[in-house]
């Protein structure tokens, strides 16, 4: 007899059961993280890393760009990474309960999700999910351990993802290669008198600025999520001390990051080294917000709340809309209109607004969002009720 027979069938994780913090985490990230890549959308990714490469036209430009290398850049994408690693333990262990053979099942999970990071990578070269699919197996492997070392093994690769950072400052000076695409202008490329160096720079960035980094925190969340941080269920003095803690180590290493560019004159001397202490503030910073989102959900619900939940739960979905938008409105129809860094923050704004409004209509009608349900029936390779009773 197959055994799957006995088995209730999957469904979703509906009111009581569902972990609010989480979802209300979940819904933050994904809205901060489209601040950290719409830039990149309309600019290319040199803006994103350097204000002075583009895109900054007046002091208002340079207000939002260092804005968000002090509160955004990483720290959103940390969020994002530290719910990944508690996204893939919550299934599991809820899979241990249901399925046959859960590992297995969340192994071909994380094959789709890198199928569909390629298929987004075809669209945008951004793309964070590959990374994540990749990043999910060396978990799966490591699932039995405690929580502690999964956080000091995440710990420890994160840092080597900042050394990364040092050893490829390290190239680029002795080499004098062009950083051209990565903090100057594409069309630097023409003065590059070593593309073989640039383009095993780039590999290294892939390495260091989203592999490393992205495995590490994945790690982490995944030790976090098993300590019981993640739902709430510490104190309130916890978790007021880590936002205390975090925001007020995590922010100023933020700050210096940017005063150590800024007095380099952003120049290719400081591509990566400017970087290596934002880097190590993305960690205190991230659990800073975390903690004060998860403060936030133990008050009364709200109308901006339920939205953000609902925004969390269809995650996915809302992510892959934002690249469909930024590619469509930013990159194509505006093409050939210049977009400062301003223009570029109400794109932001209105993306956000439909974003809120369309992700709570939606799963008031329908149980998952539609890139969650296909991802879910893909899973399981048998049909999911879409349409709420």
């Amino acid at each position: 007899m197959n055994p799957d027979y006995n088995a209730p069938p999957p469904g979703p994780v509906i009111g009581s059961d569902r972990i609010t913090s989480l979802d209300l985490i979940r819904g933050v990230a994904v809205l901060g993280i489209l601040l950290m890549n719409a830039v990149s959308f309309k600019l290319g990714f040199a803006p994103y890393f350097n204000l002075s490469a583009g895109g900054s036209e007046t002091w208002l430009d340079w207000a939002i760009g260092v804005f968000g290398e002090i509160f955004v850049d990483q720290k959103f994408m940390g969020l994002f990474s530290l719910l990944f690693g508690a996204g893939i333990m919550l299934f599991i262990e809820r899979a241990e309960t249901r399925e046959s053979h859960p590992v297995l099942l969340n192994v071909w999970r994380n094959v789709l999700l890198l199928g569909i990071g390629t298929l987004h990578m075809l669209l945008w070269d951004g793309d964070v999910l590959m990374v994540y699919a990749l990043s999910a197996f060396s978990l799966v492997a490591l699932r039995k351990l405690s929580p502690r070392p999964l956080i000091a093994i995440g710990g420890l690769i994160f840092l080597l993802s900042a050394l990364g950072s040092l050893l490829l400052q390290y190239i680029a000076n002795t080499t004098k290669a062009s950083l051209a695409g990565i903090w100057e202008s594409a069309d630097a490329s023409a003065n590059s008198s070593s593309p073989a160096v640039t383009d095993g720079i780039m590999e290294g960035l892939f390495l260091t600025e989203f592999f490393l980094r992205g495995l590490g925190l994945i790690l982490m969340g995944a030790g976090l999520y098993r300590l019981g941080f993640m739902n709430g269920s510490m104190t309130t003095k916890t978790y007021k001390l880590t936002a205390a803690a975090g925001l007020g180590f995590g922010l100023p290493l933020a700050v210096a990051g940017v005063i150590v560019t800024a007095l380099g004159d952003y120049s290719q001397e400081v591509a990566f080294v400017g970087q290596v202490s934002n880097t190590l503030g993305t960690i205190p910073a991230s659990l800073g917000y975390m903690s004060l989102i998860i403060l936030w959900d133990q008050r009364g619900s709200n109308w901006l709340k339920r939205r953000l939940m609902a925004a969390g739960r269809m995650a996915l979905t809302n992510y892959l809309s934002q690249t469909i938008l930024g590619v469509l409105i930013l990159t194509v129809l505006l093409a050939d209109i210049a977009v400062n860094r301003s223009g570029i923050l109400l794109f932001c704004l209105v993306v956000w607004i439909l974003q809120l409004w369309w992700s709570q209509a939606w799963l008031n009608r329908f149980r998952f969002g539609p890139a969650e349900w296909l991802w879910r029936v893909a899973t399981y390779r048998r049909g999911q009720r879409l349409r709420r009773a």
